[in-house]
């Protein structure tokens, strides 16, 4: 049997984890050959491949990114003269002598790995996303290591706040779900977290601010950047469309910084911590998370159980029906973030 494999959607640690271990037991237990598709969806669109060995594989496991390369391509928006692009996908796979996919991906990738499985490719899903808003499994890699990075620029943040009696915003990743804010907050001691499961009410967040400067201390501000006021959406937009529709973020922070400086008089500055949080080595915790759910994925693939994604129960990897982790978003139950309210102010 011969496997492609492809990583898509944005970048995380860990990526490169899931690809070695995949090869590594597929070749060395399974006898299966691999294949790597280029830049997400569009690799087999466009049949662009890499050779994917034992060899190719050496040396990558702490390194962050993807060696297959990553895009945000929605193969059912490519549609060329002739063949849309499931027939082009088709079409490649077949000439390329390919059996089967191994998908690594979050929502919008593993939404178009599902759809290609009803349409005849046999394909297997592993759940990859930082904001850890995947159904059907427990955490998704990444999602450790962009926590870790966010709460260290938060320990940062928290001396020169208070050297400078200023109030800092901190704006991290988030666009519906808001674990990371929720986690790197709750670590690093933020005075408030803002969500996008929560709108929230700037009078109060002005409140909280300014009791915490009554305390000789600084407050550090934590948002999601899919975060908004009470009865309003996604405000700060730069208008810009993903090829899955999705409207580029950014600015929630900044707004923040201006009314709070409004509302208290104090100085107040907004840091942005953008893809940083996607870069670099990853965790103990998501090498070992992805490790196993390479190693997983290619068994159900030898198994021929394809039209699944593997997942993290407990401690346990599982396999679930693609469609149920695509279904829906898995977003911050109210009890979770009351946790978290018990530090605000």
């Amino acid at each position: 049997m011969r496997v492609g494999v492809l990583t898509g959607g944005g970048d995380c640690p860990g990526l490169n984890a899931v690809i070695r271990a995949v090869v590594r037991r597929g070749i060395q237990e399974f006898g299966l050959e691999f294949v790597g598709f280029r830049d997400g969806w569009r690799g087999p669109l466009e049949a662009d491949t890499v050779p994917l060995d034992v060899h190719a594989v050496r040396g990558i496991l702490p390194r962050g990114g993807t060696i297959l390369g990553s895009s945000r391509t929605n193969p059912f928006k490519e549609n060329g003269p002739g063949r849309n692009g499931v027939e082009r996908i088709k079409d490649n796979l077949a000439g390329l002598g390919v059996d089967a996919l191994i998908v690594i991906g979050g929502e919008d990738t593993l939404g178009v790995a599902s759809r290609l499985h009803e349409e005849g490719i046999p394909v297997v899903g592993v759940p990859k996303t930082i904001d850890n808003d995947l159904g059907a499994t427990d955490y998704t890699f990444g999602f450790d290591t962009a926590v870790n990075i966010a709460m260290e620029a938060i320990d940062r943040l928290h001396t020169t706040a208070e050297s400078h009696h200023r109030a800092l915003i901190v704006e991290v990743m988030g666009r519906n779900a808001g674990w990371i804010a929720l986690h790197a907050g709750l670590a690093g001691g933020a005075n408030v977290i803002l969500i996008p499961e929560r709108p929230f009410d700037i009078e109060k967040v002005c409140s909280w601010v300014e009791h915490r400067f009554q305390t000789r201390y600084a407050p550090i501000v934590v948002v999601a950047e899919g975060a908004h006021p009470v009865h309003e959406e996604l405000t700060a937009t730069s208008g810009q469309f993903d090829s899955f529709g999705h409207v580029r973020l950014g600015g929630v922070g900044q707004m923040l910084a201006d009314e709070i400086e409004k509302c208290t008089g104090k100085e107040a500055r907004c840091t942005v911590l953008g893809h940083i949080q996607r870069g670099g080595t990853p965790t103990a915790y998501d090498r070992v998370l992805a490790t196993r759910f390479g190693l997983h994925a290619v068994a159900a693939v030898h198994d021929e159980a394809f039209g699944t994604m593997v997942a993290l129960r407990g401690t346990e990897i599982i396999r679930v029906p693609i469609a149920e982790a695509t279904r829906e978003l898995k977003l911050v139950p109210a009890e979770r973030y009351a946790e978290a309210e018990v530090f605000f102010g």
